[in-house]
């Protein structure tokens, strides 16, 4: 899959044509698409994903957005394995947010992408103020010579996959629910990088990952390493000690303790042991930490 930025010169087409921000890469998502795809194979042209970075909602409500459940280079992942043959990445801005429906679909969808087929959702929105719908989309394919296909809602045991509700089941601590709409489970990956070494001092060493954004969910958890196995983690900002102003990821791994600085590691989330705390002393700290461990490993134990 080829990822490109910036203008859209370098991805003209025809494509079959998907845009969304695709936050999460659910169910959903994942069957519009493997729909992109198909069609393209069907026109005989190249298959494409325009989303943005970053989200829209981020632009327009900064801190008060929804939490990201994906970062880009795993949405980016994630994409990959639906076999879309190139995804761009076109920077949200005042420009972007600027352009009327009918620019939109002038200057991105026939200038810039030469769309010969679009596929959205039906609630799918545009342009400046978000004016433009699918009714919108249709008018301006039977104009300029593209075709545009609805698909319709992805439903798992009675619920409509979204990244609204992915969202709500991680902040309910509902890992299995997240599963089920995610089509994996959740995980959060990231580079480790060298910490203040608290965690070895208290006798549970942690690789740490520092995370742009607050993700959708914060606390103690069981969680899997891809590649080293069982571990817990402490998802947060660390409120005992060395309070840090993004939230960090930390994992202490229950099978050993590699050396992990620099290390690509893929964190899934297995189940909720408690909120973070913020207790009196460091001795207070280790137990807690102690009685983690304790029942990450009854989780490891009857779960395998």
């Amino acid at each position: 899959m080829i990822v490109t930025h910036g203008t859209l010169r370098a991805c003209r087409g025809p494509w079959a044509v998907t845009i969304g921000n695709f936050d999460g890469v659910h169910l959903g998502h994942r069957a519009l698409l493997e729909r992109v795809s198909r069609k393209a194979r069907e026109l005989g042209t190249g298959s494409c994903v325009l989303t943005f970075e970053p989200h829209p909602r981020e632009f327009f409500l900064g801190s008060a957005a929804p939490p990201r459940l994906s970062r880009l280079r795993d949405k980016l992942e994630a994409m990959a394995l639906s076999g879309v043959g190139r995804v761009h990445v076109a920077r949200f801005n005042a420009g972007l947010a600027a352009l009327s429906p009918e620019r939109f679909v002038r200057e991105i969808l026939v200038e810039g992408l030469q769309a010969r087929w679009l596929a959205v959702g039906r609630d799918f929105r545009f342009g400046q103020g978000r004016a433009g719908d699918f009714a919108a989309l249709q008018a301006a394919g039977r104009e300029y010579g593209f075709e545009v296909e609805a698909l319709a809602d992805v439903m798992v045991d009675g619920e409509r996959v979204s990244s609204s509700a992915v969202r709500a089941a991680l902040a309910a601590g509902d890992f299995a629910r997240a599963e089920r709409l995610l089509g994996r489970r959740y995980a959060i990956s990231g580079k480790a990088v060298h910490g203040a070494g608290l965690g070895r001092e208290l006798g549970f060493p942690t690789a740490n990952i520092p995370l742009r954004r607050p993700p959708p969910l914060a606390g103690i958890y069981v969680v899997r390493e891809k590649t080293h196995g069982p571990a817990v983690a402490s998802l947060g900002w660390r409120p005992t000690v060395n309070p840090v102003p993004r939230p960090l990821l930390e994992v202490h791994l229950l099978r050993g303790s590699p050396r992990l600085y620099g290390e690509r590691l893929r964190v899934e989330f297995l189940a909720k042991l408690r909120d973070e705390e913020k207790f009196a002393d460091l001795d207070q700290l280790k137990g807690a930490i102690a009685r983690d461990v304790e029942r990450a490993e009854e989780y490891f134990a009857r779960h395998g």
